[in-house]
């Protein structure tokens, strides 16, 4: 996917100082928020993919009402004191993918309006943080590399990784920025613009695992991807980020029930998209003829919340298949060993035919990264990256004899 982002924002030019806009990143742009706004505008226009719609449209939308209080623990948007904040989380994204040509303006009257210029990128971003996050850091690296100011960022990262960073060193970036974007946009505060520079400047770091800036300061610690999140909580260490350890990891009974419920909000979002690419089950036995309606997960979710998320844990079955076959007797605490294996080689073949399409949606190594979890591999036993799709089929039926 990286080269169909980058191959598309190549035909663009996104030079700062010809388009005057300020507006290519912001303060409420992190990869949470992008991608949930992504996802709220493909849900609001479903059934009409040339629907046209302002701001107020999608954070008035119930869909972005009822989330973005269960993910990011906002008020209720009927308090006054929230309408400004709930403009700002759904605006400054919806102008970051505008400016990207994701999104494309239209005119109604005086008031901008917009609508999808680019259904593929959108989807992709919204799908998941880390989609956004690898987004951000090609996009923003095209804007500031067209704008002739990235040699001043990669300048930081290249002495911050070999452990030569100073402060003044840091202070010199920012001023250089802040001059940058005061003298050629229209943003000339230099309070504002120092907001988004430590949207921007993250991004890098965490990309080179590099020290970044904190609070305004050069940072006393590297940069991770959890730093960049609108929702900064332990939990999203779902993967082992590098450089946290398991103690830094643990969480509250708050975060636990925030846990708790930004998953939830994943796994139905997973589920939905499931549903809506596969109208047939993706096990062709003689019980996948029917009506395919459910979402099943491979490895049970309450077993595994870390990767109940995945698109490569989820797979289309029919009724009979999911309650007769994967839950025998219609138990869904119960898992048939047979019937995962099944599973686990259909789903397999279901990534590979996708990935040979040019489709964006799954990735070999999650896929890997979801076997080798929902097997409780050891780290000498677990499935490698490198194996071929056939490998991997292979390795399956043998390690399922024995289990």
């Amino acid at each position: 996917m990286t080269l169909k982002i980058t191959g598309y924002l190549n035909k663009l030019n996104l030079d700062l100082r010809k388009s005057n806009n300020g507006r290519f990143m912001d303060q409420k742009v992190t990869p949470d928020v992008l991608s949930f706004v992504a996802d709220c505008i493909i849900n609001f226009t479903s059934e009409n993919i040339e629907k046209g719609f302002c701001a107020r449209d999608i954070w008035e939308y119930e869909y972005f009402n009822k989330n973005i209080r269960m993910i990011f623990g906002k008020p209720p948007l009927k308090k006054e004191t929230m309408e400004n904040e709930y403009n700002k989380l759904a605006g400054q994204p919806i102008k970051t993918l505008e400016y990207a040509n994701i999104l494309e303006t239209i005119k109604r009257g005086r008031k901008n309006y917009f609508k999808i210029k680019n259904f593929e990128l959108l989807e992709y971003i919204s799908i998941k943080d880390k989609n956004a996050y690898l987004f951000l850091t090609i996009y923003l690296r095209k804007v500031l590399s067209d704008s002739g100011f990235i040699k001043y960022i990669n300048e930081f990262i290249k002495k911050a990784l070999n452990g030569q960073i100073t402060k003044e060193n840091f202070n010199f970036l920012k001023e250089k920025y802040e001059t940058f974007i005061i003298g050629n946009t229209k943003i000339n505060g230099k309070t504002e613009v120092r907001r988004i520079f430590t949207k921007v400047l993250n991004v890098f770091s965490a990309e080179n695992n590099t020290l970044g800036t904190i609070k305004g300061h050069l940072s006393n610690r590297n940069i991770y991807y959890q730093d960049l999140m609108y929702n900064r909580i332990n939990f999203r260490d779902l993967e082992k980020e590098k450089g946290i350890s398991r103690t830094e990891a643990k969480i509250s009974k708050k975060d636990q029930k925030a846990y708790e419920e930004y998953n939830d909000y994943l796994i139905r979002k997973a589920m939905n998209f499931i549903k809506k690419k596969y109208k047939e089950s993706e096990i062709k036995d003689s019980f996948g003829s029917g009506p395919a309606v459910y979402v099943h997960h491979i490895f049970p979710k309450n077993e595994f919340p870390e990767i109940a998320h995945y698109l490569e844990n989820l797979i289309k079955l029919t009724s009979e298949q999911h309650y007769s076959y994967a839950h025998p007797k219609g138990n869904i605490r119960i898992i048939d060993k047979d019937y995962q294996l099944i599973c686990l080689l259909a789903k397999s073949e279901s990534i590979e035919k996708s990935l040979i399409q040019g489709e964006f949606y799954y990735s070999k190594p999650s896929l890997i990264f979801v076997i080798n979890t929902g097997l409780n591999l050891e780290d000498k036993k677990k499935f490698s990256n490198k194996l071929t799709f056939q490998a991997i089929k292979n390795e399956l039926k043998t390690k399922y004899k024995i289990l």
